[in-house]
């Protein structure tokens, strides 16, 4: 309980700080966040100069709003943080024209709704598997998956039909199922 009360005093002390205008705070608040921020934002942005644009962007966007933030309690203003990072990630796929997607064939139009099983595989290698989707694939398949959100709220966020981003989404799925399928052939080979 100590530990949460004085993480509690230390986010709202920080926040008091750069809202004075105090450099070391607002340092304080991006050195503790950048590794979080980046990778929220490095599950839908490959390239790392690209990455580090949006992360540039993203604190401009914290530090020129933060005046405006309500501190809630512990965990809030991460929070707060971590969804500028995903609408910020967002409007720049949207802009770089790199949602691509793939019109399905009529054997991907039935697609399963298993999920492929990952128990064997290590995380890094899942992740990297993510990340070598297509952008358009990636971002559907993280937004639903790691964020959590519907495919009418997705179609929204991203402007496309809700089919599309249900469509792509099962796309993803196949494709990611076949990277697993192809790394436990290559780990059964290698032993």
């Amino acid at each position: 309980m100590e530990d949460r009360k004085t993480e509690n005093d230390n986010e709202q002390e920080m926040l008091r700080g750069i809202q004075r205008g105090d450099a070391a705070a607002a340092q304080a608040l991006y050195r503790s966040h950048v590794r979080y921020l980046s990778a929220i934002a490095s599950r839908y942005i490959a390239c790392d100069e690209d990455l580090r644009d949006v992360l540039q962007d993203c604190f401009l966007k914290i530090f020129s709003s933060i005046a405006s933030f309500t501190y809630q309690g512990p965990g809030s203003l991460k929070g707060w943080m971590a969804k500028i990072t995903l609408n910020e990630t967002l409007k720049f796929i949207r802009k770089s024209g790199r949602l691509e997607f793939t019109e399905l064939n009529r054997q991907d139009a039935e697609p399963t709704d298993e999920d492929p099983d990952t128990e064997d595989i290590p995380t890094d290698a899942i992740y990297r598997m993510i990340r070598e989707l297509p952008d358009g694939y990636r971002t559907i398949f993280n937004l639903h998956v790691v964020e959590g959100k519907k495919h009418k709220e997705i179609a929204r966020l991203l402007h496309i039909a809700e089919s599309t981003s249900a469509s792509q989404f099962h796309r993803a799925k196949a494709m990611l199922a076949d990277k697993l399928k192809q790394y436990r052939q290559h780990q059964s080979q290698s032993i």
